[in-house]
C-alpha cells in the first residue's frame, strides 16, 4: 500500500492511499463469505457456494462494492497509523480508481490537530485573590451551624422572609391547569429561592389561610419557558429558634467541649475551603493566560460539531420545540442571532482548551494511571448519583470512556502549568503552589504507573 499526504490548511489534510489487489485477498475472502449466506444457489447450501459460482450469479459489482466498503476503512487507519497523523472526527472518502485485479485508490479528507508552539510556562503570571478568614466568616459558619440544630416553632402573625411554611401550589397556562405544578402541603422556606420565581415576593406578609396569585415563567416540565398563572395558599407559618451561642451549643454541636475550641477548628476548615478557592481561582487564570498567548488555526467542522451539540442541548430542555425556545430566549432579552454567537464563541473557546492542553499533554509524556481514571469515574458517578459500574457501563455504551481519559489528561497537563507559572496574591506575595494543589510526584515514580 502507498500512502501520501496533502496539507490543505493548518486544520485540513487529504490522505491519498492506493492499494494493490494483491493485499485485499482477506478482504475478497470475507467479502464472498458474506454475499454468500445472503444468496441462494441451487445444490449449495447457504455459504459454501465456490466465488465463481457466486460471481457468475450476482455478477463481479456486488463483489467489488462489499471489498471497497470493508477494505477503505481499515487501509485509511493503517495509512493514519504509517503516517503518524493525528486526526480529528470523522473522514471524508472518495473512491478515485478502481482498476479491477490491478488497485484501489482513494482519498481521505479529514481534520487534524494544528502545530502549536506553546509558551514557556514560567512567563505566565497571574494575580488571583488573597484569601483571608475574617471573624465575619466564622460567626456565618456559627449561625449555619446553629440553624442546623434550631427548632420549628408556630406564630401567630404574617409570614416574614427566613420562615418555614406549608403551602399547597397550584398554576394554569392560557386558562389551562398544569399538573405538574400542582401539590399539597410542601415545606419551604421563604427567601431560599428554591421554588418558582415570585412566590417569595407573594408570601411575605401573607396570613395562614390567605391565598396570593402571580405570574411566573416555568422551567421545567412541558410547559418551560411558558408563562403561568401560580396560585399559593399559606397553611401555616413557623419561625426558627435557634440555640445559644455558648459552650453547651459547642458540645451540642460538636466533639469540642467550648465554644473557643469550636471557633479554633471553624477557622482552620474555612482555611482549608479558601486556599482551594484560591486554588481554583490560579487555575482558571492561568488557563485564560495561557489561551491568550497562544495562537491556535481551528478546524472548522470540530468547532461546529461542538456549536451543534451545545445548541442541541439549550434546545433539549424545551422539548426540541424552537418556538419555545425563541420565547424563552426573548423573555431573557437575547435574540437568537445573539445566542448563535455566543455558542460559537463558547464552542470556539472550548476547542482551543482542548488542541492547547493536548498539546502540552504531548509535550511533556503525560499518562492517564488506572488510579487517576478511576477517581474520575467514581466521582462522576457520584455526581449522576449511580454506580461507578453503571456510570462505566453507560460511558462504553456511549463512546464516552475514551473522552473522560483525555478530560484526565488534559486536567494533568493545566495543573502542569500552574505549577509552573508564577501565581501571587492581590499583596504580590507568591502563593506555595504544593500547598494549593498538593506535592507532585518525582517523574520516575509518575512513568511507573500503569496506564489506562
Amino acid at each position: 500500500m502507498k500512502s501520501t499526504v496533502e496539507h490543505l490548511s493548518p486544520t485540513r489534510v487529504r490522505i491519498n492511499v492506493e492499494v494493490p489487489f494483491d493485499e485485499l485477498k482477506s478482504d475478497f475472502d470475507r467479502a464472498y463469505r458474506k454475499l454468500a449466506k445472503q444468496v441462494r444457489i441451487p445444490g449449495f447450501r447457504p455459504g459454501k457456494a465456490p466465488a465463481r459460482v457466486l460471481e457468475s450469479r450476482i455478477g463481479r459489482a456486488p463483489v467489488l462494492d462489499e471489498v471497497v466498503q470493508e477494505a477503505i476503512p481499515a487501509k485509511y487507519l493503517e495509512a493514519v497509523s504509517s503516517g503518524e497523523i493525528r486526526t480529528l472526527g470523522r473522514p471524508d472518502f472518495e473512491v478515485t480508481k478502481i482498476e479491477d485485479g490491478e488497485s484501489l485508490a482513494f482519498t481521505a479528507e479529514v481534520d487534524v490537530r494544528p502545530e502549536i508552539t506553546v509558551p514557556a510556562f514560567g512567563e505566565l503570571a497571574v494575580s488571583v485573590d488573597e484569601q483571608e478568614v475574617t471573624e465575619d466568616d466564622v460567626t456565618t459558619q456559627l449561625d449555619e451551624l446553629r440553624a442546623r440544630f434550631g427548632t420549628l416553632t408556630g406564630v401567630d402573625r404574617p409570614a416574614k422572609e427566613g420562615d418555614f411554611v406549608i403551602v399547597d401550589l397550584s398554576a394554569t397556562v392560557d386558562g389551562e391547569e398544569v399538573e405538574e405544578a400542582k401539590t399539597a402541603g410542601l415545606s419551604y422556606e421563604i427567601g431560599s429561592g428554591q421554588l418558582v420565581e415570585g412566590i417569595d415576593e407573594a408570601l411575605v406578609g401573607a396570613s395562614e389561610g390567605e391565598s396570593k396569585s402571580f405570574t411566573t415563567t416555568l422551567v421545567a416540565g412541558d410547559h418551560a419557558g411558558r408563562e403561568a398563572d401560580v396560585t399559593v395558599v399559606l397553611n401555616t407559618v413557623k419561625e426558627r429558634q435557634l440555640p445559644g451561642l455558648d459552650d453547651d451549643f459547642a458540645q451540642l454541636a460538636s466533639e469540642f467541649d467550648t465554644l473557643d475550641e469550636l471557633k479554633d477548628d471553624l477557622r482552620v476548615r474555612l482555611g482549608r475551603v479558601k486556599k482551594m478557592q484560591q486554588g481554583v481561582q490560579a487555575r482558571d487564570k492561568v488557563l485564560e493566560a495561557l489561551l491568550a498567548s497562544v495562537e491556535v488555526p481551528l478546524p472548522e467542522a470540530v468547532v461546529q460539531g461542538e456549536v451543534e451539540a451545545r445548541a442541541h442541548d439549550a434546545v433539549h430542555a424545551f422539548d426540541h420545540d424552537e418556538n419555545r425556545f425563541a420565547e424563552w430566549l426573548a423573555e431573557q432579552g437575547q435574540t437568537k442571532e445573539e445566542f448563535d454567537t455566543e455558542v460559537r464563541t463558547a464552542a470556539e473557546q472550548a476547542v482551543k482548551t482542548q488542541l492547547v492542553l493536548d498539546a502540552i499533554a504531548d509535550a511533556e509524556q503525560l499518562s492517564v494511571s488506572d488510579s487517576e481514571l478511576t477517581e474520575r469515574i467514581i466521582y462522576q458517578a457520584q455526581r449522576f448519583g449511580i454506580s461507578p459500574d453503571e456510570y462505566v457501563k453507560r460511558a462504553q455504551q456511549s463512546g464516552q470512556l475514551g473522552a473522560i481519559f483525555a478530560d484526565v489528561r488534559r486536567g494533568k497537563a493545566l495543573a502542569s502549568v500552574v505549577r509552573q507559572a508564577t501565581v501571587t496574591d492581590a499583596s504580590g506575595n507568591a502563593l506555595d503552589l504544593d500547598e494549593l494543589f498538593g506535592e507532585t510526584k518525582p517523574a520516575e515514580e509518575s512513568a511507573t504507573e500503569p496506564t489506562a
